[in-house]
């Protein structure tokens, strides 16, 4: 398995709900990662580099103590521009959202809560613009 999807949220339901849905959906396909925090993040980005796997999808919470998600993405797309980004969140405005996908090609928005349908449909269609 050289392809993983990394979840980032300070909630830990949240975590293990998105990783659940994607996993009955995808199977082994994928390694499925979770973070609780941006440090944690960049830690296990580093360790999947160095074992040569390819991070395909951050999906990451928009409201996290310490450092936001969008901080966070802005962060990851220097490094990794070819990483397909999607923030969710229930709290973000128009204007800011906007920005974030000015500045690092923000591949979608996922609305907390979320449906199962809807997570599957937005990541389906970012594995399927990684070129």
């Amino acid at each position: 398995m050289n392809k993983a999807i990394l979840f980032v949220d300070d909630e830990q339901i949240i975590l293990m709900s998105l990783k659940s849905q994607l996993k009955k959906h995808f199977g082994n396909e994928y390694r499925y990662e979770t973070a609780q925090n941006t440090e944690e993040a960049w830690s296990i980005i580093e360790e999947l580099a160095e074992e040569g796997i390819d991070i395909l999808i951050i999906i990451s919470d928009w409201l996290m103590p310490n450092q936001r998600g969008d901080e966070f993405l802005r962060d990851v797309h220097k490094t990794y521009p070819q990483i397909k980004k999607i923030i969710i969140s229930g709290h973000i405005d128009e204007l800011s959202l906007n920005q974030l996908k000015g500045e690092v090609d923000l591949h979608s928005f996922l609305n907390k809560p979320w449906s199962e349908s809807d997570l599957i449909k937005k990541v389906e269609d970012a594995i399927t613009k990684i070129a």
